[in-house]
């Protein structure tokens, strides 16, 4: 699995990130009610594949899993995504604390603000940004940003300098997107030509379009301004058709026939999104 540059934030991570947000909200997801053990056995496995990106949030109880296969793979070796709904100052100021904790890690890769909505996030949501700022300056956080499930709200954070990196919906169907295929790249494009790093989910359109995910993966392969994609994977088989794609993707090849999904919705996030 190659690795990648993430936009201008200094963070090398896989191309492919394992999602442990499956249908998740509320503190739990596919991947934790596969129970903790098997949950932190799938991880470390796509690890030992060439998956060295995962992708958690609060929001899907995933955060003692991803601390407890970080023990064995090493924080030092390993590029965390995790994000925080955090409306106000006290909130965020609590998050972070805390993510380190369960996350058993030093300082946090990526801490997005999850599920932005509405154009006026950078307005509504300052406080909070102002916090994970001063925690970037202390270099507790290496890189900020948003998840996005509104177009307006994509449009601000392309206009907002404060966000690092957009994990952003994008597949070439249009299913569960925030505007047309070709709406979402342009404005994907410029965001990447600013420097912005662009984080794609949604691939395989929440599993709608599982029956042709090669073919999604592909698309969004194709993409140069799409840096890293993460999908949610609910087994060792799962891991191993995705890696098959992608590498034989890099390679200039077709994805081998025997690289196919066994189940499950293919991608992370939540049931809304």
């Amino acid at each position: 699995m190659r690795n990648v540059q993430l936009g201008r934030t200094g963070i090398e991570a896989s191309y492919l990130s394992i999602g442990t947000g499956t249908g998740g909200w509320n503190g739990v997801s596919n991947q934790t009610r596969l129970g903790f053990d098997t949950c932190v056995d799938m991880i470390r496995y796509a690890y030992d594949r060439g998956v060295a990106f995962i992708d958690t949030a609060d929001q899907y109880g995933s955060h003692p899993h991803v601390g407890e296969a970080v023990d064995a793979i090493g924080a030092d070796n390993v590029v965390i995504c995790t994000k925080t709904c955090a409306a106000d100052k006290a909130a965020i100021e609590a998050d972070v604390p805390r993510y380190l904790r369960e996350l058993h890690v030093e300082r946090l890769d990526i801490l997005l603000m999850h599920c932005m909505t509405n154009a006026d996030w950078p307005t509504a949501r300052r406080p909070v940004m102002d916090v994970m700022d001063d925690y970037k300056r202390k270099g507790i956080i290496r890189a900020v940003g948003v998840s996005c499930h509104d177009f307006g709200a994509m449009r601000a954070a392309a206009e907002e300098p404060w966000v690092d990196l957009i994990l952003a919906r994008v597949n070439h169907d249009g299913v569960h997107l925030d505007a047309t295929p070709d709406e979402v790249r342009r404005l994907l494009q410029r965001m990447h030509d600013d420097g912005k790093a662009v984080y794609g989910m949604k691939v395989v359109g929440q599993g709608h379009l599982v029956d042709d995910y090669a073919s999604c993966i592909e698309y969004v392969h194709g993409l140069d301004c799409v840096d890293a994609i993460t999908i949610g994977m609910e087994s060792r088989e799962q891991v191993d058709a995705n890696v098959a794609c992608i590498e034989a993707l890099d390679r200039g090849e077709t994805p081998p026939a025997a690289a196919t999904l066994t189940g499950g919705d293919g991608v992370s996030g939540h049931a809304s999104a």
